[in-house]
């Protein structure tokens, strides 16, 4: 099949690797030529604006759009006046959810279709496959199956569940029809959300790991710091990279981001490359906005984005008043170290 992808950052570029491996045809567009120069040469047709896109296109056409959420809008703007009725425009970035059903409201007056894909997989999609939470008309998913199969990992990624058997059964190829318009990206939300709660658990045990020799430490003792108690109790040294290696054989919270902070630690051991600011891109706040509006308690993901906000500075002001309130009413001083 062929396909239009706008948008050749490390996901869309790959994207059309993937593509392209399985015998479809792409057309590639972004506003930086040398990312499109280098697809050409790997057997894209490469493209320099996206009205020469849209020509490029057979009809009807299929434009995927791997771009940042604030730019979508945009370029499905710039898109749409190039398209015509029966064409596809697909959203594969990490769009909300609520701008998807509003967007195909507003093609579908113009006769354009339009789907949202969940695309998780990261820099290791292009090998491994990528797992796709689909969202739209199911006449459309039906059609660009071909698509979903050459870019998912297949049911050969996994070992099947228990008891189940026969043909593969939804899901179990590596992609998803999850419903109308805005199921595909309240899916990928929801997994992001529950990425933010798993990376959080493992990065705050390994802190604990790492302060567990708090023991060997001579502490100060004064008014301003509260002593530790037994510290006979903390005088391990752990290596936490081999504890990570060991969680990868065996454990039960064996897993790929387990894998994946493996790697990190045996290239860094103190983490020296990193600030510990860590950014939010949208989906764990967009999670727990629909937690609130649906009465459904989600204290995990909520508390680990809590921790991101932290982490970049936002809590500055609120411990700032802690620490005058300290001042103000016990004469406190804040410790300098």
């Amino acid at each position: 099949m062929q396909i239009g992808m706008i948008g050749l950052g490390r996901m869309g570029a790959n994207l059309v690797r993937r593509l392209m491996r399985h015998g479809h045809e792409c057309v590639a567009y972004d506003v930086n030529p040398s990312a499109v120069q280098m697809l050409v040469k790997e057997g894209a047709t490469g493209v320099t604006s996206i009205s020469e896109f849209v020509a490029a296109l057979d009809t009807p056409r299929v434009a995927w759009i791997m771009v940042p959420a604030g730019l979508t809008e945009a370029t499905i703007a710039d898109l749409k006046q190039h398209l015509s009725p029966g064409d596809t425009i697909i959203d594969g970035g990490n769009s909300m959810w609520q701008d998807d059903v509003n967007r195909a409201k507003r093609l579908l007056a113009d006769n354009l279709h339009y789907m949202d894909i969940g695309t998780s997989g990261g820099v290791f999609g292009l090998e491994r496959g990528y797992s796709l939470m689909i969202g739209g008309e199911k006449e459309l998913v039906a059609r660009l199956e071909p698509i979903f199969d050459a870019l998912s990992p297949g049911i050969d990624s996994a070992e099947r569940t228990p008891d189940i058997s026969g043909p593969p059964r939804p899901g179990e190829k590596g992609w998803l029809h999850c419903g109308p318009a805005g199921a595909g990206h309240f899916v990928k939300m929801i997994h992001n959300g529950i990425e933010y709660g798993m990376m959080a658990a493992i990065a705050e045990g390994l802190g604990i790991l790492k302060a567990a020799n708090a023991g060997c430490d001579e502490r100060q003792h004064d008014s301003e710091t509260s002593p530790l108690r037994n510290p006979e109790y903390y005088r391990y040294d752990f290596d936490i990279g081999a504890i990570v290696e060991l969680w990868r054989r065996g454990s039960v919270v064996s897993s790929w981001l387990i894998d994946l902070t493996a790697h990190a630690l045996m290239a860094d051991p103190s983490l020296n490359e990193f600030s510990g600011k860590v950014s939010d891109s949208g989906e764990g706040r967009w999670t727990s906005q629909a937690a609130i509006e649906l009465g459904v308690p989600a204290h995990t993901i909520t508390a680990s984005l809590f921790e991101r906000f932290s982490s970049q500075g936002s809590s500055l002001f609120t411990d700032k008043v802690l620490s005058a309130m300290r001042k103000e009413f016990g004469g406190h001083h804040e410790k300098k170290s």
